[in-house]
């Protein structure tokens, strides 16, 4: 009967643990998206570090991803300005209190 209440002892005190370590990482994250370093992520910041992986499998720069250049080497093409527009919907999904900016606790909770 002691070994479960001290995994549970043990389990509680490792909680404020982890969410220390979320805040630590989400901080860093927004100083990462956060080019101007005024604290806070911008529609323009937010679309440029989410576009880093359609940049990289543009291989030849026309900004469409052909089937060829998506994983699974297929798809429907996907241009640059309709990913754009999809990451400022998730954007706007995430900016909960509407400011237009994304701060650390908006960054850390998912869109609604």
């Amino acid at each position: 009967m002691r070994v479960p209440v001290l995994v549970a002892c043990f389990a509680a005190a490792a909680l404020p643990a982890a969410a220390a370590a979320q805040v630590m990482a989400t901080g860093e994250y927004l100083a990462r998206m956060d080019a101007d370093g005024d604290g806070r992520v911008s529609l323009s910041e937010y679309q440029a570090w989410m576009s880093y992986a359609f940049d990289g499998m543009d291989r030849d720069g026309d900004g469409v991803l052909a089937a060829h250049e998506q994983p699974g080497g297929r798809g429907p093409p996907l241009a640059r300005a309709v990913h754009l527009a999809r990451l400022a919907e998730r954007f706007g999904r995430q900016d909960a209190n509407g400011d237009g900016w994304l701060d650390a606790d908006e960054l850390a909770a998912p869109p609604r």
